[in-house]
């Protein structure tokens, strides 16, 4: 039984994709969909610059169609359907294209406005985050809840606890955990993510989300907010809303599916973040990545044995 795994920002880079458009009729065809409702993505994706590909707005969307086309590669290749699903925030929605839930260009629509609303909720440079490293999950949120202004972001792996807020709470957040022994990773990102401070992107979302349609999931997709699969289009929605101010749950979510029989995790799109951190939750479980036709090739092999 194995889970497919789609990533989130973060995870990209200049010319990621090209080599699933050169090679597959499928993802080749996703990515030309996805050029025909954002024109000028395929540009950014293989051309770069690296600052134009790490704008919110274009990152989002970017990603979503790298993850589509590897998922329809997979397709195209004879991989079998997951048993769970499941997407790193703005991965979550990677995951319901892949599970029809959602039609390919109205996600690739909405992502980009997501990033945009986010971007908007707090002017560039107000806002930070920071990975905290080797400490317990326990004691970083004993020391968010006494900062006002820095909310938990990411619970990523045992060890690895991502903080949120307006840049003074989170860096007096920082300095307290670094007294508790801490290790802290400032995160190069324009805006603070999965934070209360995002609440004016999650309420200018909802609107553009109540226009579109969603369909029960042909496989179920975990919420980064319950840690928990789910299958209504109703409860869907709310939930990808509920997403834009709540941590992401990532531990309980494979250990979710671990414990429901998955042994196998296999990473669709841009980057090997998401397997790094199967290997840290859960040692035992084989994770492999799928960024390329050769990753693809060789993850449908280990999933087929």
């Amino acid at each position: 039984m194995f889970a497919a795994l789609f990533p989130g920002q973060g995870s990209q880079r200049v010319g990621m994709g090209r080599a699933f458009y050169q090679e597959s009729a499928a993802a080749r065809e996703v990515l030309d969909r996805a050029e025909a409702v954002l024109p000028g993505l395929l540009d950014t994706i293989w051309e770069g610059p690296e600052e134009a590909l790490r704008l919110t707005e274009n990152q989002q969307p970017a990603l979503l169609a790298v993850s589509a086309a590897a998922w329809a590669a997979w397709r195209e290749a004879g991989g079998p359907d997951p048993a769970y699903a499941a997407g790193h925030s703005l991965g979550e929605w990677s995951a319901h294209v892949a599970a029809d839930t959602l039609e390919l260009e109205d996600a690739l629509r909405l992502v980009r406005l997501r990033g945009r609303y986010m971007q908007q909720a707090v002017p560039e440079g107000e806002g930070a985050m920071a990975a905290i490293l080797k400490l317990d999950e326990a004691v970083v949120r004993e020391v968010v809840q006494r900062t006002e202004g820095v909310w938990i972001a990411n619970l990523n792996s045992p060890g690895q606890v991502v903080i949120s807020g307006r840049k003074e709470a989170v860096e007096a957040a920082v300095a307290e955990l670094k007294e508790r022994r801490g290790r802290a990773v400032p995160l190069k990102v324009s805006a603070p993510f999965h934070s209360e401070l995002m609440a004016p992107a999650r309420e200018a979302l909802a609107r553009d989300l109540a226009q579109v349609e969603l369909r029960t999931p042909r496989f179920p997709v975990f919420s980064n907010v319950t840690a928990e699969p789910a299958t209504d289009p109703d409860r869907i929605r709310e939930l990808l809303l509920a997403q834009i101010t709540a941590p992401v749950r990532w531990v309980e979510i494979l250990e979710g599916m671990h414990g429901r029989g998955v042994a196998t995790f296999v990473e669709l799109g841009s980057g090997n973040v998401l397997s790094g951190l199967v290997r840290r939750t859960l040692p035992e479980a084989r994770a492999l990545n799928a960024e390329d036709p050769e990753g693809l090739a060789a993850a449908l092999e280990e999933v087929a044995s």
